[in-house]
């Protein structure tokens, strides 16, 4: 589940991060103390694939795909789409960029650790729970962290029910989608079966969750270190960060620094934290959450496999810790070498 912007955005604060962590020390910026790109081998960066977010994994795994080739790493492009997944037996290790179902959900994973190839990121387990945001949610309900409200929805929902447990306006969400594909804010009672219908054009599960007014954020978390807290304010703020603002337009803000307090921030890092390892998620990935008009924050989903464009979120977060694209990509595949990170 992805939500990067493949277009250029209007960012905020973000022109003075190059070579500096969250607390203004400098960071290394190159791979020169890393041993040879060849150690990696022969490595299949997988992306495309046959989902409903294929246009963006096209459009990350290009940019990976480029950035390990500017470091001399034999990397080449995998389709799960045009070849055959046995293929992947001829590859030393995955870099895994294919977004939503497929790439996302636990399928990759088991066929590749069924192979005994390393791969990017989380294995089966945290790849599933993460695709299915209401086992997700109710994992962390049962970890005690806080998440919020939602309701599974079916075509013979009592709609009024729905309301009268959530409030309005609530969003729509298909169960199993990434990238805000299907999403819905509803604002009123009569709005629900039309979101409904939008749904479940994705998939038979579909959930209502009450919307939280209040400002949006990501946090990314890279070795089990949550990285500086990124804030994203679409132009349009009483919407939601839906894929129009992800990936059709220009403007978007995001803020790093993300303008909560120091307490606020490290609070939101270490929910983040919690949220991440509860589902058993390992090497890379990226926590979406909510503050509420009270200071509350709200969970809201993991992305076990984010977008990785230039203009991405988990980029602008390494930036906030010194770490260029190129490097970034270079560390997140290491992290398939047992040892090295």
């Amino acid at each position: 589940m992805t939500t990067d912007n493949k277009e250029n955005t209007s960012t905020q604060n973000l022109d003075n991060l190059d070579n500096l962590d969250s607390n203004g020390a400098t960071l290394n910026t190159t791979t020169s103390d890393a041993k040879d790109a060849r150690q990696f081998g022969k490595v299949a960066v997988v992306y495309g694939g046959s989902s409903n977010e294929r246009s963006v994994s096209l459009d990350s795994g290009a940019a990976v795909l480029q950035a390990l080739q500017n470091q001399n790493v034999d990397a080449t492009h995998f389709d799960p789409k045009y070849q055959d997944i046995t293929e992947l037996r001829e590859y030393d290790r995955v870099f895994n960029v294919l977004h939503g179902r497929g790439g996302e959900d636990g399928l990759l994973q088991g066929v590749l650790q069924w192979f005994d190839i390393p791969q990017t990121g989380s294995g089966i387990l945290a790849s599933a729970l993460g695709m299915d945001k209401v086992r997700t949610k109710q994992l962390w309900q049962g970890c005690g962290l806080a998440t919020a409200p939602f309701s599974l929805l079916t075509a013979d929902t009592d709609w009024q029910q729905v309301v009268n447990m959530l409030g309005l306006p609530l969003i729509i969400k298909p169960v199993h989608e990434g990238s805000s594909i299907g999403m819905t804010k509803v604002n009123n009672l009569d709005e629900l079966p039309a979101a409904y219908a939008t749904a479940v054009q994705c998939g038979d599960a579909v959930m209502a969750e009450r919307w939280i007014t209040g400002r949006e954020f990501t946090i990314v978390i890279i070795d089990d270190e949550a990285y500086p807290v990124i804030r994203l304010e679409p132009a349009d703020i009483t919407n939601f960060y839906d894929f129009e603002a992800k990936y059709n337009r220009n403007d978007t803000s995001y803020y790093i620094p993300c303008g909560l307090s120091a307490a606020d921030e490290k609070h939101l890092q270490d929910l983040s934290l919690a949220a991440f390892r509860a589902v058993d998620a390992k090497g890379w990935g990226r926590i979406d959450a909510m503050q509420d008009e009270a200071g509350n924050f709200w969970l809201l989903e993991i992305n076990t496999v984010p977008g990785m464009t230039s203009h991405s979120l988990v980029p602008m977060a390494a930036k906030a810790r010194g770490m260029d694209f190129d490097a970034l990509c270079w560390h997140i595949l290491a992290q398939t070498l047992e040892g090295l990170v």
